[in-house]
């Protein structure tokens, strides 16, 4: 990377900064998806859809038997107790990241319960835009919100935060070095009008801006090859970090 103010974990290899989102209906699918892309992507994130399909666990066990590093994005949001307790039993399976939604109880809850998990906040989600939040209740700026969140994050004992792509140079100037920036809604080409993801940003833009890992999804899905879209985004990022 080109010498800058951008701050960035240089502990993580770059084919780990790629975290694919194996976001598909059904465990066998998945399997099928992890066989093809291979040594593609060694990081994948295991939602809600999944979750719900059942098999969920075994599916994760089998990732790490494969070597895969392992995000679990439930976004866990109930009483601090029971995030407390749902986070506990992440640990000790090979679990990288699990992500957390709430106040400053619940964060708190989930960085004493982290273990060997490292604890992701939710600043605000990249499908919404200010409408949304309007909508939600929240009439402090986006930016503004994402900054305050993620410095509460930290003060909680949680690791780093999900945010656009578009609010990481100022998680980057404003806050301390150890918070992790994890960025998804990234679209290598233009965004297309049916997209859920409103606030988008490249591959490029994401790393030149501070992000540690970036989360891409559909662009590798739904490509007629999706792993030579993944290693086509791994070649941007080496070539983003001069490898």
């Amino acid at each position: 990377m080109s010498e800058s103010n951008i701050r960035y974990s240089s502990e993580i290899p770059n084919s780990d900064r790629l975290i694919f989102a194996l976001d598909v209906p059904n465990t066998d699918t998945a399997r099928q998806l992890v066989t093809e892309l291979g040594d593609a992507v060694t990081f994948y994130k295991l939602g809600l859809e999944l979750c719900m399909s059942g098999g969920y666990f075994e599916l994760l066990d089998w990732m790490v038997q494969q070597d895969k590093r392992i995000f679990v994005d439930l976004k866990f949001f109930d009483v601090p107790a029971t995030v407390a307790s749902a986070v506990r039993n992440l640990r000790d399976r090979g679990v990288t990241y699990a992500t957390i939604h709430g106040n400053q109880s619940i964060m708190e809850a989930a960085g004493e319960a982290k273990g060997d998990v490292k604890i992701l906040a939710v600043t605000a989600l990249t499908s919404l835009d200010r409408g949304d939040l309007d909508d939600l209740g929240f009439q402090c700026d986006i930016d503004k919100l994402v900054l305050s969140r993620a410095r509460r994050s930290l003060e909680a004992g949680c690791d780093g935060v999900i945010a656009s792509g578009l609010e990481v140079d100022a998680l980057r100037q404003a806050v301390d070095d150890r918070l992790l920036v994890i960025t998804p809604g990234i679209r290598p080409v233009e965004n297309r009008p049916d997209d859920d993801q409103k606030r988008v940003v490249t591959v490029e833009d994401a790393f030149r801006k501070g992000a540690d890992h970036i989360v891409v999804g559909r662009p590798i899905k739904n490509a007629e090859d999706p792993r030579t879209a993944a290693l086509a985004i791994q070649e941007t990022i080496s070539s983003v970090f001069g490898a």
